[in-house]
């Protein structure tokens, strides 16, 4: 049997699919397994078990489409289910599955704050798609995330000025009202005593040093912008905590046995986009603002605040979400 899953982003959204690649080998361990995605996500796919081929979309749509073409697939699950998948997939032979996003459910919450959404993960919803395979019901267990050797992060060795244990800090998002704004990660920090890593990608590496400017002195290292992606997540399996914005990195770390403090926005966690824990982690924390009648005001971010006022951040508590913090 040969199978094609779909998902051309996010960071977080791609791990997320993990736990279908591992239970599609798992029932069929023969399956040829493929996964069709962005080229600029080809590192992160890395992170999966399972999967016998990437194909990957970089310049030429045309192109990319006939090569998915040419492999006569049995079946196509599509896992992002747009106008562009769609096209992918159009004229295929395939038995094809869409993931249904519940967009206009999102939308009904969103734009009237109607809680329609049903109390499911993501990701049990991705694994819903597998009934046409005949997998029915599967067996929640923690998703995973596997990091080469040759992406393995020493950490003494590669940032000498961290000896010990560390908590580790995502500061990054795709969309600004999903950050933590940077005067309140300088709150943040200053009640936090112990070694901290900064992590996050080249967009970040400038907030990290004027984090650290205003910080002076804190026990602290920028490694935005200097790690790979998988470098990052093997530093973030080694922290006692992370502090982290609804983003990617937070679905990583749900991988490991890293605590997991989620900080969030003008999202919320009940579109089921918590961090995916079937066993249950007891020191994980999960922070946001209540009674804001605002919030959520995107399924996924914006730029700036509509309502100008970025309360959804602002009012967070520092020294309550510095306080959750596991250091030893």
């Amino acid at each position: 049997m040969k199978i094609l899953l779909i998902r051309f982003s996010s960071i977080g959204d791609i791990v997320l699919t993990f736990p279908v690649v591992n239970a599609i080998r798992k029932s069929f361990p023969e399956a040829k397994i493929h996964f069709a995605s962005k080229k600029s996500f080809e590192t992160l796919l890395l992170g999966a078990e399972g999967i016998d081929q990437f194909h990957l979309l970089s310049d030429s749509f045309s192109s990319f489409k006939d090569e998915v073409k040419k492999e006569k697939f049995d079946y196509i699950i599509d896992l992002h289910n747009n106008l562009r998948t769609r096209r992918l997939t159009f004229g295929n032979s395939a038995k094809i599955v869409r993931f249904d996003k519940l967009n206009i459910r999102k939308w009904l919450w969103t734009k009237w704050k109607l809680k329609v959404m049903p109390n499911v993960h993501v990701v049990d919803r991705y694994l819903d798609t597998l009934k046409v395979l005949g997998i029915h019901s599967v067996h929640q267990t923690r998703n995973t995330f596997n990091v080469p050797l040759s992406e393995r992060v020493i950490i003494p060795e590669r940032f000498p000025n961290i000896q010990g244990p560390f908590v580790a800090i995502a500061i990054g998002a795709q969309f600004r009202t999903k950050r933590v704004p940077k005067e309140k990660w300088v709150e943040i920090l200053q009640e936090i005593d112990g070694n901290i890593v900064l992590v996050g990608g080249d967009m970040d590496r400038e907030i990290g040093d004027w984090l650290i400017g205003k910080c002076p002195t804190k026990h602290m290292v920028n490694t935005c912008g200097k790690l790979t992606i998988l470098e990052s997540a093997s530093v973030v399996s080694q922290a006692k905590s992370l502090l982290t914005n609804d983003t990617g990195m937070m679905h990583i770390a749900a991988c490991f046995d890293t605590q997991i403090i989620s900080i969030w926005g003008n999202t919320t966690p009940e579109f089921g986009m918590s961090p995916y824990r079937p066993e249950g982690i007891k020191n994980d924390q999960l922070f946001q603002v209540e009674g804001l009648s605002c919030r959520p005001c995107s399924k996924i971010g914006f730029q700036e605040c509509p309502k100008k006022h970025f309360h959804c951040m602002t009012k967070h508590d520092a020294k309550a979400i510095a306080s959750s913090v596991i250091m030893d």
